[in-house]
């Protein structure tokens, strides 16, 4: 037993010696959500602001393919396009989605580099919930690759691509950029938490990324493929991303409801499986 000295204040209760602890409510996980998502994003900010090495050289390879293929192929018509639209036009949303593509699907190195450094280890016994943490990563690398796309989507501009000028096109267009990273760095994630050190994970990453790119329509229409080839381009999720961007962007046919609904899918679904596997990576 504790004693108490005569005159000495009444001990206080929990909740007033910690006045500020999170409840349990579906506004306030939210709100803790939503700081996470925030701070990390901030962080993937500054990370550019200090060093734009990666942000000049992530967009040379969007500007070759602009440059040289989307060039050359509109010159020879080689692929027919909806509404014979210039090739390049219709190639423009499908480099941008790529190059978004290529950021995220590697961001799991990150994660890995954490876990040796022992920051994952620190950040797994804090009150954060895995999902927020998750999340939060998810949609930095969504920023990082929001600045990708706007280096892109001027380039295509400077080119000669008639691109929407709508703002509210405009910030769709963003928000399909964030979430279609949000979910492949969710896969890189989720990869990483079973292939558990760095070099596995660009092997496995490098295996998977040209398919997913070639396998969806960014760079020829869907009706143009095999029949094997059309059936594996309706389960990718680059395909519902690329068509989005088109509409957005170009004005092509689109399914924007199925596509947004498809994205914010399996990026839930992604966020889901990173969570569960976030514990087998920090072990």
């Amino acid at each position: 037993m504790t004693s108490v000295a005569p005159g000495a204040p009444p001990a206080a209760s929990a909740e007033q010696a910690f006045p500020d602890l999170p409840d349990d409510t579906a506004s306030a996980i939210a709100r803790r959500l939503a700081s996470r998502v925030v701070t990390l994003c901030w962080v993937e900010l500054r990370k550019i602001r200090h060093d734009r090495t990666e942000l000049y050289t992530r967009a040379i390879q969007p500007a070759l393919w602009l440059l040289i293929f989307g060039e050359t192929f509109t010159r020879i018509h080689a692929i027919p396009t909806p509404g014979h639209i210039p090739y390049l036009a219709y190639l423009a949303p499908g480099i941008l989605a790529q190059s978004a593509l290529f950021i995220a699907i590697f961001y799991g190195i990150q994660i890995i580099w954490e876990r040796d450094a022992g920051v994952l280890t620190k950040l797994m016994v804090t009150p954060t919930p895995r999902a927020a943490l998750i999340t939060g990563k998810a949609f930095a690398a969504g920023v990082r690759s929001l600045v990708q796309a706007a280096v892109i989507v001027v380039l295509a501009a400077l080119l000669g691509v008639a691109l929407t000028g709508s703002p509210l096109k405009l910030l769709a267009t963003a928000a399909i950029v964030v979430l279609g990273s949000a979910f492949f760095a969710c896969l890189s994630m989720s990869i990483a938490g079973l292939a558990l050190s760095r070099d596995r994970l660009m092997g496995i990453g490098q295996a998977i990324t040209m398919p997913l790119f070639f396998s969806s329509n960014a760079l020829y229409p869907e009706r143009l493929m095999p029949g094997w080839l059309q059936a594996v381009s309706k389960v990718n999720p680059l395909s519902y991303e690329v068509d989005a961007l088109r509409g957005l962007l170009i004005g092509t046919q689109a399914h924007l409801a199925l596509d947004a609904a498809v994205l914010v899918g399996v990026t839930v679904a992604g966020v889901t499986a990173s969570a569960l596997l976030l514990p087998r990576l920090a072990r």
